[in-house]
């Protein structure tokens, strides 16, 4: 008799945590440091510092641009944010006819039309040139999408794109119809710098499942979307203002905060998955609320310190600060953002980190594949008849 010389698979721990499956060299997150960082540069510095072109040329062309690189670099992201008119209304078409209150179903959903309408071809039969141009033309339009699909959905007129006033500035003109304050400008560009990218992520790991099939890649942005749309993954912000206007004032904070542990809830907001302590994206968007002023971003502040102290506490074994989701909604909506487009602004930056991974991914030729461990019942059992599923009977 011969055995088998081949090795047990390792048993993961649940939600894979801790595991390293692939190697990358776009950018990592440190928990235990309160730090991440894209490429080799802190993620935080590259926000208040650039513009969101030069991060999203350093996530997919592995350095930050020059002056001429960086002109050719916008013009290239400006042809392609612009769909030609026959495109443009099938794909608004397409979203009144499928139009929900969920924005992430209406992206995934005309994500997934523009590649079909455009003749997406899988990752595997093209070249490096043609995949990163596949990259930038979807994320490039996906601003419009979700702009336009909230449009179709009020039964308002859907805005044309403006490159002129880049990626920032247009989306914020296409989603308000107004002249971007330059205010604005700066703040929305810190956030969607500072989400452009964050590890392995549920939504960047399922993106790059699906890339490593050699699907195409607006199958592979559609995957991460569908990731994203789940609670514990992109709904955060809209619900952690929403816990803003639940408390109301600073008296009611740690009253607050107390009933939300005494009922075993989260306190939205604060804590991550990854960050023991400090998420830095936090203390930069904390910084640019308070540049952005008003009372909303006076009361978070003072809200932010009564809970903590509730939660150091209750918890002082495991340090839970505010994350990214607690100035996000604040900042959004100081910017003209409504609180329904709060998670397809994320999606927005988010969708030019799933394609850096995506074609980083495409240019391995190994498919993920994991084991499971089966714990059902043993296989040796022999199948029962029609009669004895009938009478309930087991087989002999």
């Amino acid at each position: 008799m011969t055995t088998s010389t081949q090795p047990e698979p390792l048993v993961a721990p649940p939600g894979l945590a801790g595991v390293i499956v692939a190697d990358t060299e776009i950018g990592d997150v440190r928990g235990t440091e309160s730090f991440f960082h894209y490429r080799q540069y802190d993620a935080t510095q590259l926000a208040r510092d650039v513009s969101f072109e030069e991060v999203w040329h350093l996530l997919v062309r592995g350095h930050l641009p020059d002056a001429a690189e960086l002109d050719d670099w916008r013009s290239t992201i400006a042809r392609n944010a612009v769909l030609p008119s026959d495109l443009a209304a099938n794909l608004v078409e397409v979203m009144r006819r499928s139009a929900s209150d969920d924005p992430l179903v209406s992206l995934r959903t005309a994500v997934s039309a523009l590649g079909a309408l455009r003749g997406d071809r899988p990752l595997w039969d093209l070249e490096d040139q043609e995949k990163e141009l596949a990259a930038i033309r979807t994320a490039a339009v996906v601003p419009w999408l979700v702009t336009a699909a909230r449009q179709v959905r009020l039964g308002e007129q859907v805005r044309d794109p403006r490159p002129e006033l880049g990626v920032v500035g247009s989306y914020l003109w296409m989603l308000t119809g107004e002249e971007p304050r330059p205010e604005h400008l700066r703040a929305l560009g810190r956030y969607l710098c500072l989400t452009i990218d964050h590890g392995f992520n549920a939504s960047t790991f399922t993106a790059r499942v699906v890339a490593s099939t050699g699907a195409d890649l607006s199958a592979c942005v559609v995957a991460g979307i569908g990731a994203l749309s789940g609670p514990l993954h992109g709904g955060a912000p809209s619900r952690a203002l929403d816990a803003l206007d639940e408390i109301g004032t600073v008296e009611n904070a740690q009253p607050w905060a107390r009933a939300q542990l005494a009922a075993g809830q989260r306190v939205m907001g604060f804590g991550h998955a990854v960050y023991r302590g400090l998420d830095p994206r936090s203390e930069l968007l904390r910084e640019t609320a308070t540049e952005l002023g008003g009372a909303t971003a006076e009361l978070a502040v003072e809200v932010e310190r009564e809970v903590v102290r509730v939660l150091d506490e209750a918890k002082p074994d495991r340090p839970l600060r505010a994350n990214v989701e607690y100035y996000a909604g604040v900042v959004m909506q100081s910017c003209g953002v409504p609180r329904d487009m709060f998670t397809p602004t994320f999606a927005v930056s988010r969708t030019v980190g799933w394609t850096a991974h995506i074609l980083e991914q495409s240019r391995g030729r190994k498919i993920i594949r994991p084991s499971s461990r089966y714990v059902g019942p043993p296989p040796s059992q022999p199948v029962p008849t029609v009669e004895e599923r009938q009478s309930g009977a087991s087989p002999v």
